[in-house]
């Protein structure tokens, strides 16, 4: 039995269906889902959903996503320090400011471009090694409040590249608080980020702004929103043949963003053109990293993968999982994303041990990634009512927060 956890999801999804009024099978009708699908949640025989059942069952019963997924424990294993959550309240305080409003400049002093510029890549470098969820928080807020002050006091020659890495900044902000979980937050840096994107000298920062967009609008499970938002953008940056290869980047981006949203919907057609479409364009571009957006063959396999799980095809996930290369290029969060698709894919075609060995690789490999996903707590639980003695499945039991 879980240890030191609030409800679980199947425990979550009868309270909030009782408190609505509902049968298992009226909330299955209006979610769209098998009710043996919601008869096996509740009664704990199924711990894990896919990420389009659990958004169509949260809007069913009128609420966030979140508010059916487990709440992460304080644990003596994994224990969020004291910093890392003072570094969170104030990145959500930094991105929504009201110094202009109130008369007051922080007394900071401004950064340089290039000390700004530094700030900035290494930002980067921190959310791409997947410490996202107690190293940026800390960092963030004085690289914001600094950059805000180089904004202030910059050459009136320099204003527009500073209003670039001012956008730069805020984009990481936003991308960081996705993680922690705070999209509200997070789309108001994302708002203030296309607010000073206007104002600089890239043309080509706001469709990467909208890029993030759409990831965010993802998690918040409005995933024709995202959809669209991808897609118009794609549009926008229309690259020729003779483009630069960072407008080729964006563009398959884009299109890769779009096919996960239309996944979510449920729209595997739209998805596989948009795929078919990014995977043409990374012909052309091979591995780049423009704009912080990891792109190429390899990103293709694995939003493939993505798409394949999302719609519960997990055989041909598996398939396509097969054709990344060992020694990929894609970022450390982005690999350990991926082996959480393929984890959930053995899982759900009964593969335990494949699955464990997939998050184990996870666990040696992105330790604070794995510690801060709701997904791995999910395959977790399920994975332990299937083999609960395994010292290996205890041991990610404990990392990922579900036993003290």
């Amino acid at each position: 039995m879980d240890q030191g956890i609030g409800p679980t999801i199947g425990e979550r999804i009868t309270q909030l269906r009782k408190a609505a009024g509902l049968s298992q099978s009226a909330l299955a009708a209006a979610a769209g889902v098998s009710p043996d699908l919601i008869r096996k949640l509740e009664q704990g025989r199924r711990h894990t959903l896919s990420i389009a059942s659990l958004h169509a069952i949260a809007r069913a019963l009128d609420v966030d996503a979140g508010e059916i997924l487990p709440k992460r424990p304080v644990t003596s294993s994994a224990p969020p320090s004291t910093r890392a959550r003072a570094g969170a309240v104030a990145l959500r305080k930094a991105v929504t400011t009201v110094d202009d409003l109130i008369g007051e400049d922080p007394d900071v002093e401004p950064l340089t471009l290039a000390a700004a510029r530094a700030a900035v890549d290494f930002g980067w470098a921190s959310y791409w090694a997947g410490r996202m969820h107690d190293e940026l928080p800390q960092q963030l807020p004085m690289a914001i409040t600094q950059v805000r002050a180089t904004l202030r006091t910059v050459q009136s020659d320099e204003v527009p590249l500073a209003h670039d890495l001012a956008a730069e900044i805020y984009q990481l902000a936003a991308c960081t608080l996705v993680h922690l979980g705070y999209v509200d937050s997070a789309h108001s840096a994302l708002r203030e980020a296309l607010a000073l994107a206007a104002q600089g000298t890239d043309e080509l920062r706001p469709y990467a702004l909208r890029s993030s967009m759409a990831w965010l609008l993802l998690n918040q499970g409005r995933f024709i929103e995202s959809h669209k938002v991808a897609t118009a953008a794609a549009a926008g940056v229309a690259p020729s043949g003779d483009s630069p290869m960072a407008e080729w980047t964006l563009y398959g981006s884009l299109l890769l963003s779009g096919a996960t949203a239309a996944a979510r919907a449920q729209d595997r057609p739209t998805a596989g053109v948009l795929l078919d479409e990014a995977a043409e364009a990374a012909t052309r571009t091979g591995w780049r990293d423009d704009y912080q957006l990891a792109f190429g063959p390899e990103q293709v396999l694995m939003q493939t993968v993505d798409v394949d799980v999302v719609t519960e095809n997990y055989t041909r996930a598996l398939d396509t999982a097969d054709r990344m290369p060992a020694s990929t290029r894609l970022p450390l969060a982005a690999r350990a994303r991926h082996l959480a698709d393929t984890a959930l894919a053995h899982t759900r075609l009964g593969r335990y041990e494949a699955a464990t060995s997939a998050l184990m690789r996870i666990r040696e490999t992105a330790p604070d990634w794995l510690r801060g996903q709701r997904q791995t707590q999910q395959i977790v639980r399920e994975l332990r009512d299937q083999a609960a003695s395994q010292p290996r499945l205890l041991e990610l039991a404990k990392h990922t927060g579900l036993l003290k």
